[in-house]
């Protein structure tokens, strides 16, 4: 049984004040309650971690360099991430893909510099309003998941977000019935590549989730939690999300 999973991305977000709320989310007393991890800035990681060493929640970092080391102004190696506390990290945002241009490939490669630094990816994938739009839909995001998921991708080291462009923050949420086809295909296409590990694989839904569609969209069956982005900031907001992750 796949362990359900919520996650929160602050993107460039959050002051050490904010720290404190941290260590309030809870999900739950059983075992089986979900995974709490919460993606801040780099320069809270650590800050983060401590904050949080008593606690269900989890740290994660929002992006990594495929190096190792090296010459590279203002980027962060996983090592670095998983040192500062961090037990994720993101790759292959959307935001990521749209204002620093990055391929598949580079996504693929910082999943595998996820992978030697022991910290688990958490890949992203999505489409753009006009290629939900088109007939090929489907077909786009299943090329993003090939290319960018490493084929030494394992239930344990990788966890797939599944965010349409479109819904990011904008409060537009797809269908029902598009989030079930999108994350039944993406489930489909795990298995086919990875057997057993594409089976307990988990798979989150992305894209203006909050405590009012949150119940709902968990009812999927190939919705193993969600990454959430603004809905995070305050444990008021993110405790509800979690709750009905938690109830689903």
């Amino acid at each position: 049984m796949r362990r359900t999973l919520a996650a929160g991305n602050w993107k460039m977000n959050g002051t050490p004040e904010m720290l404190a709320e941290l260590a309030t989310l809870t999900g739950g007393a059983s075992d089986t309650a979900p995974q709490i991890i919460i993606c801040p800035p780099a320069p809270l990681l650590t800050r983060a971690a401590e904050a949080t060493a008593n606690s269900p929640v989890d740290i994660g970092g929002q992006d990594c360099h495929a190096n190792a080391k090296g010459a590279h102004t203002g980027d962060v190696a996983a090592s670095m991430l998983k040192d500062a506390g961090a037990s994720a990290v993101i790759v292959g945002h959307s935001e990521r893909r749209a204002d620093h241009h990055e391929t598949n490939a580079q996504v693929r490669a910082k999943a595998e510099a996820a992978y030697a630094a022991g910290l688990t990816a958490i890949i992203c994938i999505g489409e753009s309003e006009e290629e939900r739009l088109g007939p090929d839909c489907l077909d786009i995001i299943a090329a993003q998941l090939d290319g960018s998921a490493p084929d030494s991708a394992t239930a344990e080291n990788t966890v797939i977000a599944y965010e349409p462009i479109w819904a990011i923050g904008t409060g537009r949420v797809p269908t029902m019935e598009q989030i079930v086809e999108t994350h039944d295909m993406i489930r489909e296409k795990l298995i086919n590549r990875f057997a057993d590990q594409g089976e307990n694989m988990r798979v989150l839904y992305g894209g203006s989730v909050k405590p009012t569609n949150a119940a709902e969209i968990f009812q999927a069956e190939n919705v193993d939690g969600a990454l959430v982005g603004g809905a995070s900031l305050k444990a008021a907001d993110f405790q509800p999300i979690i709750d009905a992750l938690a109830a689903s």
